[in-house]
């Protein structure tokens, strides 16, 4: 049942995301923005912590997930650190995933012969 409640979650945000890139004149990149911010709002208000009990993985692998991660990283060392908490949070709890993406990515592109378009 875990796996049908993160498909659908997941789902619903891709299928958002989607219409937002038909229906509107958005970019990708400022989609994918919007959706980190929604996930900082929704963390923020308190609603992204419900939303991942009830979609796991489908809600916490998209880029809400992300946003979510930024914000709980900034309320962790604004409680730690004051005001300076505000600049330094969001790096240092969203720092290993950012990390193990650029290692990786570097990893594949050596493995891997990039090929031009035509």
């Amino acid at each position: 049942m875990e796996y049908i409640s993160a498909f659908v979650v997941g789902g619903i945000i891709c299928a958002l995301a989607q219409i937002l890139m038909e229906k509107t004149k958005m970019l990708p990149g400022r989609i994918m923005v919007t959706l980190v911010v929604t996930g900082a709002v929704l963390s923020f208000l308190g609603l992204f912590d419900p939303l991942k009990e009830i979609g796991k993985a489908g809600a916490s692998v998209p880029l809400l997930g992300f946003g979510h991660l930024l914000m709980k990283g900034v309320k962790e060392a604004v409680d730690e650190q004051g005001f300076l908490g505000l600049f330094t949070g969001g790096f240092k709890s969203a720092a290993a995933g950012c990390s193990a993406a650029l290692i990786f990515g570097y990893l594949a592109a050596l493995v891997f012969k990039p090929k031009m378009k035509k």
